[in-house]
């Protein structure tokens, strides 16, 4: 890839008319990247999104296969309750005057762990309370008090507006309307779960399932997550509640597409970009792999931060404080996912949407340890052939286990290794491999390919044990011009986490544009 330079780059090869120009230019249809789209077209901006794929939304898009609509990603969505301001996927449609029906759902996970740990994460908070006090009656007072904590924290920040914590004049606005709120998340700011968790609790084995809680979406045990997520995660699942998108996931990117063409934005398909172009050191187009150029008085990258500065900037010219991020972030593990359809016998009366499978509390964090599912179609039968249901199975996988094969060597690892997640499933479905009707597998290389994130990555995680959210990046970078969105963001990873990031990203670059 040819180096970009930091003096003036030609926009257009030849003398020709001038590249398009648009005040924002959003790289990619994540969530993150779609809500910066939507809110910055909402205030009148002229925003045009580049999508490299046939259709929006990147891990929070879909796929049709022989009458299944299967989630490329997870179905455990928050986001979509009705009060508060933490609700920030209803926020994102009805600013751009679209809506979505929703499921709810009456458990967020039933989880299956060792020595007998199986239960329900209950959406009535005092039912989940019950049900866990049972299995750990001698730390009754312990459970209340550490889930209780992750409620200040998310009242906290149920009291105010989220928008960009780099713009001055709206720190100092929530300070003076939310004094004890504001003064609340200072103090959980640089906290992580387990540090809590263990101030109030001291069974090992409760300690452990902590661990699992944080780790089921963080991907990293409850030292290492931050406690601001910890208590958005452990209570907004019982104040708005797990609600799932009618017509599946996909639904959400597709109605903020439709709002965003509404608002006056556009989105462009099939549009990879290769780069982002400088002139005297700041951002002010990108270039496609057609070689088109498109200017804009401001880019936002809803790419990883290594695909932005490695691969969309030449990494020589890498900023220092991306150098530093990377010293403290790494890339979490991908996943290796089987999207299968099932004879609806398969599944017993009663069955939850969301389970949890570990069998040996050591293996939590390697590869195939865990195992994710879904069951949408509990909450939406019409995401399947009548009689059948999706079953969406995912467990941690790195890319270079899926390196260097032949396409028979690969072909022959994705069904070996999906039946040995099979397998384990039978446990807790019996019958499952005999109702199979399709199977679809997907590795690490599949979410490099479709998803354009470096080695498929689910998002950054900790390289050791850091203070909270303090070491993650908000939206401006280094680069004048630039600006990143997503899970390399603050706050995270979870599609209402980026939603959140786009809220932000959209408020800094609008106050950056005088909007």
């Amino acid at each position: 890839m040819p180096s970009a330079s930091s003096s003036f780059q030609s926009l257009t090869p030849n003398p020709q008319p001038l590249a398009p120009s648009f005040d924002v230019i959003v790289i990619g249809s994540g969530i993150g990247g779609l809500v910066t789209a939507t809110q910055l077209a909402a205030k009148g901006a002229k925003v045009l999104v580049l999508e490299r794929y046939v259709i929006p939304g990147g891990s929070a898009g879909y796929f049709e296969r022989e009458g299944y609509r299967f989630d490329v990603g997870a179905s455990m969505i928050f986001g979509f309750g009705t009060q508060g301001t933490t609700n920030l996927l209803t926020r994102a449609l009805d600013a751009v005057n679209v809506s979505l029906e929703t499921v709810p759902d009456p458990v967020q996970i039933h989880y299956h762990l060792p020595k007998g740990l199986d239960l329900k994460v209950h959406r009535d908070y005092e039912k989940f309370l019950q049900e866990l006090t049972s299995y750990f009656p001698h730390e009754r007072q312990g459970i209340r008090q550490f889930y209780d904590q992750c409620w200040k924290v998310f009242n906290c920040l149920n009291r105010m507006e989220l928008l960009s914590l780099e713009e001055p004049r709206y720190l100092t606005r929530a300070f003076f309307q939310h004094p004890l709120a504001c003064l609340g998340l200072v103090k959980y700011l640089p906290q992580n779960a387990g540090d809590v968790a263990r101030h109030y609790i001291s069974d090992p084995q409760l300690l452990q399932f902590i661990d699992m809680e944080c780790y089921c979406w963080s991907v990293v045990p409850a030292d290492m997550t931050p406690m601001i997520n910890a208590g958005m995660v452990f209570s907004d699942r019982h104040y708005g509640g797990i609600n799932y998108p009618k017509g599946g996931v996909g639904q959400i990117a597709q109605k903020l597409v439709e709002g965003l063409e509404k608002a006056g934005g556009k989105i462009q398909y099939q549009a990879r970009v290769t780069k982002i172009l400088k002139e005297n050191g700041r951002a002010v187009g990108v270039q496609l792999a057609s070689g088109k150029v498109y200017q804009a008085k401001r880019i936002v990258s809803n790419s990883t931060r290594w695909d932005t500065f490695e691969k969309l900037l030449p990494a020589e010219e890498m900023p220092s404080a991306e150098q530093k991020w990377q010293q403290r972030y790494q890339k979490s593990p991908s996943f290796l996912n089987l999207h299968l359809g099932v004879e609806a016998s398969v599944l017993p009366s009663g069955t939850e949407c969301h389970h949890i499978l570990l069998e040996n509390w050591d293996k939590m964090e390697t590869a195939e340890g865990t195992i994710f599912v879904s069951i949408p179609t509990l909450l939406d039968p019409d995401l399947a052939p009548a009689g059948y249901h999706i079953v969406h199975t995912f467990t941690p996988s790195w890319v270079e286990d899926w390196q260097g094969l032949a396409p028979s060597e690969y072909e022959q690892k994705k069904e070996v290794a999906a039946r040995r997640i099979i397998g384990r499933l039978e446990k807790i479905f019996p019958g499952l491999d005999a109702g199979l009707d399709y199977m679809e597998v997907g590795t690490p290389r599949t979410h490099r390919r479709f998803l354009g994130r470096a080695d498929g990555t689910y998002g950054p995680i900790p390289r050791r044990k850091l203070l909270g959210l303090l070491g993650m990046p908000f939206n401006r970078t280094a680069v004048p011009g630039l600006y990143c969105v997503g899970d390399s963001t603050f706050p995270g990873q979870g599609l209402n986490a980026v939603a959140f990031s786009g809220f932000a990203c959209a408020h800094r670059v609008a106050v950056d544009l005088g909007l």
